[in-house]
């Protein structure tokens, strides 16, 4: 089961990533196990089904320009978890640096241009790990995680998903707010009102004091090698 949702977690830090050639090959793979995956509930892997098919039926430039839309348009959607922690402050900074000193303690660095709190990213660290460790790291995330899946609700995307099945493995379900709800519910959702409405409450993540982007570059982790 641990090595199970160690795949899960893969595969949601895939679909949350910046589409590219690679998870649009790697659809029918992806949808083979987040939609039997027991760990998560019935209507999440419905949801997924349905971001998987508006996937699979759009052109990739298609995919990359809804994906900005989505993500970039709304800091309430922003997948930068210090954003909704420290915004941005000079805390954010530091948190960014111990958040990487993490990593490479675990023997694990990122590529060029990349950001250590951008979920995908964290998503795929947490799958490296044991099931203990990776369930109390998510944990920490719970609530950001809940209130990004409620924004991303409100704005009518089935992106949505992926993060509820990020917060079902912390055995949570998320439960949708009115607002959200009504939100979703128009055409044209107003992105502004949208921040305004979904001011975080005050939120903690890995010991970080309470506070509440760019297009985000691919996710890769690479093993540290001993120097020669």
């Amino acid at each position: 089961m641990a090595q199970h949702n160690r795949l899960i977690l893969s595969m949601l830090s895939a679909l949350l990533d910046y589409p590219d050639r690679a998870l649009l090959d790697s659809l029918g793979e992806i949808r083979a196990t987040l939609c039997d995956a027991g760990t998560l509930p019935p209507g999440v892997r419905a949801n997924l089904g349905t971001l998987l098919d508006q996937l699979s039926t759009r052109t990739l430039i298609e995919s990359q320009e809804d994906y900005v839309d989505i993500f970039d348009r709304s800091r309430t959607a922003s997948l930068y978890l210090f954003e909704h922690v420290h915004g941005e402050s000079r805390e954010r900074g530091q948190a960014m640096v111990d958040l990487l000193t993490t990593y490479e303690a675990h023997g694990l660095t990122l590529g060029n241009g990349e950001l250590p709190d951008y979920l995908p990213v964290f998503l795929e660290f947490l799958a490296q790990l044991d099931h203990d460790e990776a369930q109390g790291l998510l944990g920490e995330i719970s609530h950001i995680a809940s209130n990004l899946a409620n924004s991303l609700s409100a704005l009518g995307t089935p992106y949505a998903a992926a993060v509820d099945a990020v917060l079902a493995l912390t055995g949570e379900i998320r439960q949708p707010d009115a607002a959200a709800q009504a939100a979703s519910e128009s055409a044209e959702p107003d992105h502004e009102a949208l921040d305004r409405d979904w001011e975080d409450p005050p939120v903690s993540f890995l010991g970080a004091p309470d506070t509440l982007g760019a297009t985000p570059q691919p996710v890769h982790f690479y093993e540290k090698r001993p120097a020669r």
